[in-house]
């Protein structure tokens, strides 16, 4: 009997640890977003891969990306990840999902950012007025948006003064400075519903297609770094433009509202 049962937990032990796995960089706004917790146990039980994420702006994603310290990446700087892949370090990149950037502030709006009727003119509003305004400072996704959204709106951010506030931190971070300061600040619609502290912040502009927020896969390409698990990354990758990403997806919502939809191709 003793036999028996060493032998029974020798397979149970053999099938826990026999599962493959990958490294996926992923960004702060997907992991504040909880999405993850929905689509890793699905991977597992359709795929058997465990999926280690590692949880960094995307600038910082595509660079572990770069040294190879990762398998694949799900980032949101679609210009930034078109020259990952010119330059040889992505294999290709694959849309996988979108959903769109917002600017919040306080509930009285001083700036009258919410009186705007595009993007650009909510930025400018933004660099006329008094009130601060929180960036991430940290060549995350989020802040690339912000960057070319004061450039797209021919502003100089070098110009501004110590109205403009950088904290090099992640998302969370920033949302919890700008309603301290009565700030406002550019946020991905996920993590604002994600966000816990809305008290003091409110939705001031939004819908403008310049906000677009595409998610994006990329396989690193194993003819720069051949230890990367590219048979796995390119399996994860077909799961993620499926059917069954899509249902996941698509039904994921938070307090009724959806944080993304799915737009891969197949």
């Amino acid at each position: 009997m003793k036999t028996l049962t060493a032998a029974l937990v020798w397979l149970v032990c053999s099938s826990a640890v026999s599962a493959d796995s990958l490294r996926l960089a992923v960004t702060t706004s997907f992991e504040n977003s909880g999405l993850a917790d929905v689509l890793l146990p699905a991977i597992k039980r359709e795929l058997d891969l465990n999926v280690e994420l590692l949880v960094v702006g995307t600038g910082q994603a595509l660079r572990l990306g770069q040294a190879g310290d990762v398998d694949a990446l799900l980032v949101h700087a679609p210009s930034a990840e078109a020259a990952f892949v010119a330059s040889g370090h992505g294999a290709s990149r694959r849309e996988i999902m979108y959903n769109d950037f917002i600017v919040l502030g306080p509930k009285n709006d001083p700036g009258q950012i919410s009186q705007s009727h595009s993007a650009s003119q909510a930025f400018v509003a933004l660099a006329k007025g008094s009130a601060p305004f929180v960036s991430r400072g940290d060549d995350s996704g989020t802040h690339k948006a912000e960057r070319a959204l004061w450039e797209n709106s021919d502003l100089e951010i070098e110009e501004f003064g110590p109205w403009y506030l950088e904290t090099g931190s992640g998302m969370g971070a920033a949302l919890n400075t700008a309603s301290a300061m009565g700030a406002y600040v550019l946020s991905d619609r996920a993590s604002w519903l994600n966000f816990g502290n809305q008290d003091d912040l409110e939705i001031v502009f939004q819908g403008d297609a310049a906000l677009f927020n595409q998610y994006s896969f990329i396989a690193v390409d194993p003819t720069r770094h051949d230890h990367v698990k590219f048979k796995l990354a390119n399996n994860l990758e077909d799961w993620l433009v499926g059917e069954s990403a899509r249902e996941l997806v698509d039904s994921y919502e938070l307090n009724g509202a959806r944080l993304f939809t799915h737009n891969a191709k197949f």
